[in-house]
């Protein structure tokens, strides 16, 4: 079976410093903090238990599996190597797909935060389709010329995008501190170990929750575009994991801490960071023009994101080109960037698309979830073949790992089954949840049977396991 080079000529742009950077701008989403905010002071537990048996084993994944395999494809390459062809290709269908899906989530929320950036006269802009498109349409168009350009430019706009959400989040976090400092009556406790009501909606924002810390393994899907990614990779996920831990839990409790100071007002789950922002800051003076230029931040964070997902999702077709699993036409490159441009037409295309359906005939919450929820569970199927690599995988490749990695990922497969069974149930207001589930679970199998059939139509012969790939 044909086996690729560790580069095809891709130019090495990232550092340990990119990669660090990259890491805290993939896992932190300026979302998950509403959505854990809505157990109240409960989060705390919450998201520790949820780093213990997902996170944790998932960084400790990572760090093992990319040493032993290090090469441009990431987690792709891993499932290939231990489950053959197959098994890459459709735990790189879903990476693929998750990736499109959620790229076209994250620009979703820019209208939401956007008018709060505004402020009182931008309330109108989620829910005014031509406004929103416009907008969108402009936002992708400049995500495709950067993804031609490359990592050149693009671990530049990862970099900043990172280092902005670590800014917003440094003052989301002091924020209750000044609050109560000028006198507010504010409960800020965001340590309290307290336990969540066991109900349907508690324990779908649960769900989300655990799956909210998933995107350590995507920088891998670049090592073949790293210096030293055998080191270099393991040793951003040591370096950014205690700072993404401190970020989600005390987030969280500067929200919860706000929110309970505005009993008549639910959380927005698309944009709670900019409502906590408007809710300490106001709407007039410094502490609105501060605000504002804290929602900048984040705008210019979602757009990081954005073009990180991206880049990654359009490096799996050209990966799975080289294999010779999908067609040659991916794999072309940009003669002087030497970027996969056929795969960034084509992708950039999808998102598009996504944006305009995800859009029609319901309002902006629902139509969020929706593509969030999917994402969610397409996301949980390429973490089950992780987990299920160092248990099941190839005994040559399980030989290599410390047994502790398999006991470890046993756990983090039974965390990601749990958050895959509760994604599907909506913590919003929808007119029929049982409709909801429905169509998110649709979506996952659907997603998969076309994955299915296109991977049997193009090899229409059983093919032998592949060697393991040496980086």
């Amino acid at each position: 079976m044909p086996v690729h080079e560790p580069d095809h000529s891709l130019k090495r742009q990232l550092t340990l410093r990119d990669l660090v950077l990259t890491q805290i701008l993939t896992v932190v989403g300026s979302s998950w903090v509403g959505i854990a905010g809505g157990l109240g002071e409960a989060q705390a537990v919450v998201w520790i238990v949820s780093m213990l048996v997902f996170y944790f084993p998932m960084a400790i994944s990572v760090f093992y599996l990319n040493r032993e395999m290090p090469l441009e494809g990431g987690l792709y390459v891993w499932a290939r190597n231990a489950f053959g062809d197959m098994g890459g290709f459709l735990t790189a269908w879903n990476i693929w797909a998750y990736g499109l899906t959620v790229t076209a989530t994250i620009l979703f929320q820019i209208p939401s935060e956007l008018s709060y950036m505004l402020g009182p006269r931008g309330a109108w802009l989620p829910e005014n389709h031509l406004a929103t498109f416009a907008v969108l349409a402009l936002l992708v168009g400049a995500l495709t010329l950067a993804s031609v350009r490359g990592l050149a430019l693009g671990k530049w706009i990862h970099n900043f995008s990172g280092a902005a959400m670590l800014s917003v989040f440094v003052l989301l976090i002091l924020l209750p501190l000044w609050a109560i400092a000028h006198g507010a009556k504010l409960h800020w406790a965001p340590l309290a170990m307290h336990l969540p009501a066991m109900n349907l909606v508690n324990f779908a924002l649960i769900g989300q929750m655990v799956g909210a810390l998933s995107g350590l393994e995507y920088i891998a899907i670049l090592a073949g575009e790293s210096h030293s990614p055998e080191r270099d990779i393991g040793r951003s996920v040591v370096i950014a994991s205690p700072v993404i831990c401190a970020m989600f839990i005390l987030g969280t409790g500067s929200v919860v801490a706000f929110s309970q100071a505005h009993p008549g007002t639910s959380i927005d789950y698309i944009a709670p960071i900019p409502q906590t922002l408007r809710w300490a800051l106001g709407n007039h003076g410094a502490g609105s023009f501060l605000a504002q230029f804290a929602i900048l931040l984040l705008q210019l964070r979602i757009l990081g994101a954005a073009s990180f997902l991206l880049t990654g999702v359009t490096r799996l077709p050209m990966v799975a080109g080289w294999d010779h699993l999908i067609p040659a036409w991916f794999t072309r490159l940009h003669p002087r960037y030497r970027t996969p441009t056929n795969s960034i037409y084509i992708s950039s295309a999808i998102i598009a698309l996504l944006l305009v359906c995800g859009s029609l005939g319901v309002h902006a919450a629902e139509a969020f979830q929706v593509l969030n929820n999917a994402s969610s569970e397409l996301y949980s199927i390429a973490y089950l073949a992780m987990f299920a690599i160092p248990i099941v995988g190839a005994k040559l490749l399980r030989k290599r790992l410390p047994l502790w990695v398999a006991i470890s990922s046993a756990i983090g497969f039974l965390a990601t089954l749990f958050t895959f069974l509760l994604t599907a149930y909506p913590f919003v207001d929808v007119v029929n949840p049982g409709v909801y589930a429905v169509k998110i679970l649709g979506t996952t199998v659907f997603a998969n049977i076309v994955g299915y059939l296109f991977y049997r139509v193009r090899n229409n012969k059983d093919q032998a396991d592949p060697p393991l790939r040496e980086g």
